[in-house]
């Protein structure tokens, strides 16, 4: 079975940009953090993170995305779990990879709303996400054109699917994305001492 230094290695040989990366280590963080609430397999539920876009930044038509990945992934002999929810997160897979598990709605919950968070995260004047509240989130969620890449629709779905009230779960990513805000580049910056 690969580990997860195996899954960070095929990641990234796939991926260079900086802010891709810092995406899927935000939901792998995501995916830790439901895996230990619902009593699963940690380890694959942080390789779907971690890996769900490995193919992205290289294949970025939605037809290929995922499919290209799931070819890599089999080859590289990875658990069929992480390969099923990877292709379930896209909805054009939808037909032949129904999100029908708790891995695959967990995975598609967690990927749009990663975004938002480090978005409405990187406006505050400290850039942090150290005390970042839902309700900032929420606020940021209703502003037009901003974080214009998250799909509003796939935030409450995401939550739908998972059974989870969609505030409680803006709280459970934002505390599993504080505990690597190091990583992701949402540590904050010093403030200047007042003279």
């Amino acid at each position: 079975m690969p580990t997860r230094a195996d899954a960070y290695q095929l990641m990234t040989s796939h991926v260079q940009n900086e802010n891709l990366r810092k995406h899927m280590y935000a939901v792998e963080a995501a995916m830790r953090f439901y895996a230990r609430k619902y009593g699963e397999d940690e380890e694959i539920w942080a390789m779907a993170g971690l890996l769900h876009d490995a193919d992205y930044e290289e294949y970025p038509d939605l037809r290929e995305h995922t499919q290209v990945l799931a070819g890599w992934l089999r080859d590289g002999g990875f658990d069929e779990r992480i390969t099923y929810a990877i292709l379930a997160h896209n909805d054009l897979n939808v037909a032949t990879h129904p999100r029908n598990n708790l891995l695959s709605h967990a995975l598609f919950a967690c990927d749009e709303v990663t975004g938002m968070i480090t978005a409405t995260a990187l406006v505050r004047p400290n850039k942090s996400i150290y005390g970042l509240e839902v309700s900032s989130v929420r606020k940021k969620m209703k502003t037009k054109g901003f974080a214009a890449g998250v799909h509003r629709e796939d935030l409450y779905k995401g939550a739908e699917e998972l059974d989870i009230d969609l505030d409680e779960h803006i709280a459970n990513v934002i505390a599993a994305m504080s505990s690597v805000a190091d990583t992701l580049g949402l540590a904050g910056i010093e403030q200047s001492a007042a003279l």
